[in-house]
């Protein structure tokens, strides 16, 4: 099965972090341009040299995606210069474990609702009346296993993962029959630089791959997987 974006805009939320760049090379080596937001301009630099010869289809924003506004107003371009957006991925998130819930922080929870709840949310919202107009597109959002396997010390990240499944879930249900579908994916613990550092004595063996879950990304963008719509969508690996 042969995947193209040929002519296609894309929007990748975080596209220079560990998954996001992996996922914005994925999409660019298939046709399509990309519009990545970051966060660190050397991280931009490294993905557009990553890039190679398709670097010239790809675009970046320094936006803070937990802001509205600003959120609001990288889309407003975005569609302005190219007239369409056809998919969004978002990538952003954060974690913090290790915590138990009575020692943990409001401000941590907090942090936790801004990355993995509210930047689904201001994308989304960003995003959708071009899609609707066109009735057409695709939106995919990084959740986490945890959503679902609420593990000890983590009870902010996984609320948050949690409320993010059931955000887009209901969103599916928002978009139905409008030409616009809305999935998620639930990695485990991804195989970045990040996290091995973090987690040096674990077995990176059974950590999916950034690689491997972009090729799960960009086929639940494409028209090949026009059947799937309000799902979420296990990328486990062996861990």
């Amino acid at each position: 099965m042969k995947i193209s974006f040929d002519g296609k805009i894309v929007i990748v939320a975080g596209g220079t972090g560990g998954l996001g760049r992996s996922v914005s090379l994925a999409f660019l080596s298939e046709g399509a341009s990309v519009a990545v937001t970051y966060r660190h301009e050397e991280e931009l630099a490294a993905l557009k040299s990553a890039a190679g010869p398709n670097g010239s289809a790809l675009s970046g924003c320094k936006v803070d995606v937990t802001d509205e506004k600003a959120t609001a107003k990288f889309a407003e371009e975005l569609v302005s210069k190219h007239g369409k957006v056809d998919a969004l991925v978002n990538t952003v998130g954060g974690y913090a474990g290790g915590i138990p819930l009575w020692k943990t922080e409001t401000s941590l929870l907090e942090q936790m609702v801004s990355l993995n709840l509210r930047s689904g949310f201001n994308l989304s919202r960003a995003v959708l009346p071009a899609m609707l107009k066109q009735a057409h597109g695709s939106i995919v959002n990084v959740a986490a296993k945890a959503a679902f396997d609420h593990g000890a010390g983590a009870s902010a990240y996984a609320a948050t993962k949690a409320a993010a499944v059931a955000m887009m879930d209901s969103l599916a249900a928002d978009v139905k029959g409008k030409g616009v579908r809305v999935n998620s994916i639930l990695p485990s613990i991804i195989d970045t630089v990040a996290n091995r550092q973090a987690m040096p004595n674990s077995k990176f063996e059974t950590w999916p791959k950034p690689e491997d879950i972009a090729k799960v990304i960009l086929f639940l963008c494409s028209d090949e997987s026009k059947v799937i719509h309000g799902a979420a969508i296990p990328v486990y690996g062996d861990s």
